[in-house]
């Protein structure tokens, strides 16, 4: 039996990826700016994504790039989402966090971020989604011999609050206020 005061290493949860999401709602220059935001924010080069279907009210085309993302990993993920948590005063809502474990939320302006202001550029939302994943999980991803992990090794909801909070002093709220 495992003595008192030890804890499964296999247990701790660590960040997978940050996913950064900026839809624009159109094609052109203005995908193009939000893309070099990205680019500037990250380091990295940012993927365009397509509209599914033509949806005529908000004068989009299938097929069209209305929006652009990019994934990060490691400690660069970890600074830009601590960066994004100072946006939000660590403050999340409960339905911010997903049955899965991840969670997600979205801030106004690119410049809070600590992003110089420039005029030809303009200002950006975007949107913040973190994946969590514990050791041991690349077996359900991995090419040979893939296994399912267990449920009790999965990241329930509750456990990714508690992350939250303990990792990043952040609150988690019921409601918004």
């Amino acid at each position: 039996m495992a003595a008192e005061g030890k804890k499964n290493p296999m247990k701790d949860i660590k960040v997978e990826k940050l996913i950064l999401n900026c839809c624009v709602g159109e094609s052109g220059d203005r995908l193009t700016r939000a893309a070099r935001v990205l680019e500037q924010l990250t380091g990295q080069q940012p993927v365009f994504s397509k509209a599914r279907y033509t949806l005529r009210s908000f004068g989009i085309r299938r097929n069209e790039k209305i929006a652009v993302h990019v994934t990060v990993r490691g400690e660069k993920a970890l600074e830009i989402l601590e960066r994004g948590l100072k946006v939000k005063e660590y403050e999340l809502l409960q339905k911010n966090f997903s049955d899965t474990g991840c969670f997600g939320f979205g801030i106004n302006e690119h410049i809070d971020l600590g992003i110089k202001y420039d005029p030809t550029t303009g200002i950006y939302g975007m949107d913040f989604y973190v994946c969590l994943t514990r050791p041991g999980a690349r077996v359900s991803k991995r090419k040979t011999r893939t296994g399912r992990v267990g449920y009790p090794h999965r990241i329930q909801k509750e456990e990714a609050i508690k992350w939250f909070q303990d990792k990043f002093e952040g609150v988690v709220l019921a409601k918004a206020h």
